[in-house]
């Protein structure tokens, strides 16, 4: 009896263990394979990908009979019954369109991009694969309502509804749930050191403000990049590009891009991935050689002149000023600068990035519950333009991360590290190699003392000028010497931004943050609750930032909760209400709420209408905050409340202070005097010309602290399906409040600011100084004397930015099946810019914008195309390194790609900027040429 229960027994246990296979292939309804189509068992987390060939093979542990489900994005869901063992079955899957595919990144839970309660884009596999852009980075400019700006070849900026420079700490992007931001440049860093295209998932993109979910930095949009999972995606993966790229400044030069994925699953419990990508190439060169203020002006026809990308010649001086006494009379009043260096001679325009990422992932029970291990690496030599115009050479990142989580919930913690490597800041080096090579006193003296020997040896005031340039640039060592290279090593490997240009950084982000969905034990709505932690710690050796002393830390804290509910009100219309509110604290300033409510109604399956109102903050970035940079034209100073107590430098005072003031022969100033003892610096530095009847207090710098901004922004929009057309269309209207910007002010070493009182100057009788207050005329001694310290100041102004505009995409198909699709984007600054004419909203934006693409993926056999088309308004731009106007541009990129199914492999020959019309995207960078490629990817699902 025993013997008969125990083989019972076993065959009970075996009937438990029994497990299923299915085979079979996806394919879409003209009879091509799907690769990397979902499969899943309903109801379970049971599932696989097909391969390239559409072919997949699924083991489960159920007994037939069950539901398994196919699903790829594009395409219609389809659900097939297994009735028997070993079944194989044929999947047939319906192309959808692009209002079916799914995001998680408007209301951090899965759903269709028809129904999410705010504007969203997505850029999955189908649209990189047939991008016509070189990289698939490059190819999000073609989303509606999306700008790049052009930084150099291998870094570009993405903005969303405008107010962005290339420091655009405005918008958030996140790799894998991680803020790749440089710690201490302090904005994102683009694809320089990102994702290997082979491993890209998806790409969604969230423009405006989305501070109620995801926290300060969501100010003005939001990228998320997502990867893919090893469990899901097996196998080798990778890609050769090469081609080359074409400008008239720079000539054709190689372009090498390089990637592979390694990805494999051991077992139901582990998988692991490694990545690698390498690119290699040439940066567009600058080349702009205009006058900054006097458009088309040259070297030859202004002796004060300073170009764009020339550096060095913005050191200037009045020689009547600093002549001598004995030759003033024969000297003109008039400025003259150095003669600089351009900026093909500071940098050798090589742009290169390494970057590698891996990851280890486990499921322990075999389920949905997993912990994943992933690390990034990567390294590059770039051009980025802030305030100053940087060669980044040797650029480190390094991230870490550790995350616990299952469909409901997930639990990361993360950790980013940058090093400067050998960066250095070209416009910084141009006047310290002249300094080195030739004082600034000592050239401006050969200057003079020639000028004056030319005019009274008869010659004219043009010719004087000229032999006066010729003797003071005599000895200027040449570009390929020695000594020209000994002189730039030095500077660019000084510190010292008053000898050198060299940028040093260590600095650190260590980030967690959770996130809990209470959709299957809360049935009256879909409830969600999350919170992060965030905690910078700045290190730059006293280079960069305030922290000579030591690294700068500080944290900040956020808590937030969604809940959405659809409510069926009859059988063709379903409401879907959404309400989100999250708390931010950080230790520096008050806490701020971020509500965010938002309706959606939907029509019949076939039009959704959707109305939102979205808040958000922005703290201000770590330079905002800690800059402490000290340069020969001014020095750089942070907003924060205890500037003062990080920063502080020692300046000594004129003997006219000394013997007349009483003043000693050096005063220590600290940073805060920037913002609670200055002058605004352009009444400072015209005070001789005031009206007398003025009240000096009016002149008082209003520089404040810095305090974190604030935006308003309310949203309405369609999504639907209308004879065939697919329409996607919002429009929104913005407040922005507490914008942050920057202020040039004049801190005098002495005399009390708060008691300047110009009333009774007269500034053609010296006598009346007199009467004036101590204080007033100890800053008017100051001033007269060079006692004083130039700032630019990181603050709020008091005036409401408001920003308004619209956007719509169509999409349909024509002909034989042939893809159509137009998008146009519509922005306008809200501002009373000539009432403000010291305020800077940097808006960059154009304010009209139209993209169009067409192509087939299958135009026969193994063939397809695909073309793209974008057009952009003018627009003026402004920035800390320049302003200037943008002239309205038109690209067309295209690309022709061939299948070998049997090798799984693509080939592909595409261009950019096909029509060759060079262009730029913002001030004082290089124009943008072409690039030509043919690329070879193997086994890409």
């Amino acid at each position: 009896m025993k013997t008969i229960l125990k083989f019972i027994l076993l065959l009970f246990c075996a009937s438990s263990f029994a497990q299923t296979t299915i085979t079979g292939t996806v394919k879409d309804d003209s009879g091509q394979p799907i690769p990397g189509a979902n499969i899943i068992v309903l109801g379970t987390t049971t599932g696989t990908v097909t391969d390239f060939d559409g072919n997949f093979t699924l083991t489960a542990n159920q007994n037939p009979p069950f539901t398994i489900q196919a699903s790829s994005v594009g395409f219609e869901t389809v659900n097939q019954e297994i009735t028997s063992n070993n079944q194989n079955v044929d999947i047939i899957l319906k192309e959808g369109n692009e209002l079916d595919e799914v995001v998680i990144s408007a209301s951090r839970t899965p759903e269709r991009i028809f129904e999410s309660p705010v504007t969203v884009e997505r850029f999955g596999i189908k649209a990189i694969k047939n991008t016509a852009s070189a990289d698939f980075y490059g190819g999000l400019e073609n989303l509606k309502g999306v700008d790049i700006n052009t930084n150099s070849l291998t870094f570009k900026s993405i903005n969303t509804r405008g107010f962005a420079t290339f420091a655009n700490t405005r918008f958030m992007q996140l790799v894998d749930g991680m803020d790749n931001s440089a710690p201490a440049l302090n904005f994102p860093l683009g694809n320089l050191l990102g994702m290997v295209e082979t491993d890209v998932q998806s790409v969604e993109l969230l423009p405006g403000a989305s501070s109620a979910l995801y926290g300060a930095n969501a100010f003005n949009g939001i990228l998320f990049m997502t990867s893919k999972n090893p469990f899901d995606h097996e196998g080798v993966r990778g890609y050769i590009k090469r081609g080359i790229t074409s400008q008239e400044a720079a000539g054709n030069n190689d372009y090498t891009d390089v990637g592979i994925s390694v990805s494999h699953k051991f077992s139901d419990h582990f998988a692991a991935k490694v990545n690698f990508g390498y690119l290699k190439g040439t940066d567009w060169f600058a080349t702009n050689y205009d006058d900054k203020d006097t458009p088309g002006g040259t070297r030859e026809s202004n002796i004060n002149y300073d170009g764009v990308n020339v550096y060095g010649d913005n050191v200037t001086t009045n020689i009547r000023d600093a002549a001598p006494a004995s030759i003033k009379g024969i000297i003109p009043d008039v400025n003259v600068s150095r003669t600089g260096y351009r900026e093909i001679d500071l940098t050798d325009y090589d742009a290169e990035s390494v970057k590698a990422d891996w990851g280890l992932y486990f499921r322990p029970w075999g389920n949905d519950f997993e912990i994943q291990y992933v690390g990034k690496v990567g390294t590059g030599s770039t051009i980025y333009q802030g305030a100053q115009r940087y060669r980044i050479d040797g650029f480190s990142l390094q991230q870490h991360k550790l995350e616990v989580r299952n469909d409901d919930f997930f639990i990361r913690g993360y950790v980013t590290s940058d090093k400067a490597g050998d960066t250095y800041v070209m416009d910084v080096a141009g006047p310290n190699l002249l300094q080195a090579w030739k004082s600034h006193q000592d050239w401006f003296g050969d200057y003079i003392g020639t000028y004056a020997a030319s005019v009274l040896g008869g010659a004219t005031d043009a010719q004087a000028h000229n032999a006066a340039r010729i003797a003071a640039e005599e000895g200027r060592p040449d570009l390929e010497s020695d000594e020209f290279q000994r002189l730039f090593n030095q500077v660019t490997s000084d510190t010292d931004f008053l000898t050198g240009s060299a940028f040093k950084d260590n600095s650190k982000i260590y980030h967690g943050d959770l996130n809990y969905n209470f959709k299957d034990k809360v049935d009256f709505a879909e409830v969600q609750v999350g919170g992060s932690y965030r905690t910078y710690r700045l290190n730059s050796f006293g280079t960069i930032y305030a922290d000579a002393n030591g690294p700068i830390t500080y944290s900040e804290l956020g808590i937030y909760t969604q809940l959405q509910r659809s409510v069926d009100l009859n059988e063709s219309l379903e409401l879907k209400l959404t309400g989100s509110i999250r708390y931010d604290k950080s230790e520096l300033f008050d806490g701020f709420f971020s509500p965010r409510i938002s309706a959606g109604l939907t029509v019949n399956e076939n039009h959704n209408f959707r109305a939102s109102f979205q808040t958000g903050f922005r703290n201000p970035d770590t330079q905002s905050l800690y800059i402490g940079l000290r340069t020969a034209l001014g020095t750089l100073i942070g907003g924060a409340t205890d500037i003062g107590e990080r920063y502080s430098r020692d300046y000594d005072v004129s003997q006219f202070a000394q013997n007349n003031l009483g003043q000693p022969s050096s005063i220590t100033q600290t940073g805060a005097a920037a913002y609670t003892n200055s002058l605004f610096a352009s009444i400072a530095n015209g005070l001789g010309t005031h009206d007398p009847s003025s009240n000096g207090s009016n002149f008082i710098g209003n520089s404040s602290f810095a305090e974190p901004e604030q935006v308003s922004s309310f949203e309405l929009g369609y999504r639907g399906k209308v004879s065939g057309f697919i329409i996607d269309a919002s429009a929104y209207y913005s407040t922005y409040n507490d914008f942050l910007a920057n202020e040039s002010v004049i801190a005098p070493l002495y005399g009390n600011v708060s008691n300047f009182d110009l009333t009774g100057y007269d500034p053609n009788n010296p006598a009346s100084v007199a009467g004036l207050n101590a204080d007033t005329q100890q800053i008017l001694a100051a001033l007269s004397n060079g006692d004083v310290v130039g700032y630019q100041t990181y603050t709020n102004t008091e005036e409401t930015v408001n920003s308004y505009g619209a956007a719509i995409g169509v999409s349909t198909k024509v002909f034989d099946d042939f893809d159509l699709s137009a998008n146009y984007t519509w922005a306008r600054l809200d501002f009373d810019v000539a009432g403000n004419p010291d305020f800077r909203t940097n808006f960059n934006t154009p304010e009209h914008k139209v993209k169009l693409g067409f192509g087939k993926t299958e135009l026969f056999k193994n063939f397809g195309f695909n073309l793209a088309w974008r057009w952009s308004d003018n627009y003026f731009w402004e920035a800390s390194f320049g302003d200037g106007e943008i002239p309205a541009f038109n690209v067309l990129d295209a690309q022709v790609n061939y299948r070998i199914p049997n090798l799984k492999t693509t080939i592909k020959a595409g261009a950019t900027n096909l029509l060759a019309d060079e262009y730029f995207t913002a001030f004082g960078t290089g124009f943008i040429g072409s690039q030509y490629y043919v690329a070879l990817t193997i086994n890409n699902l």
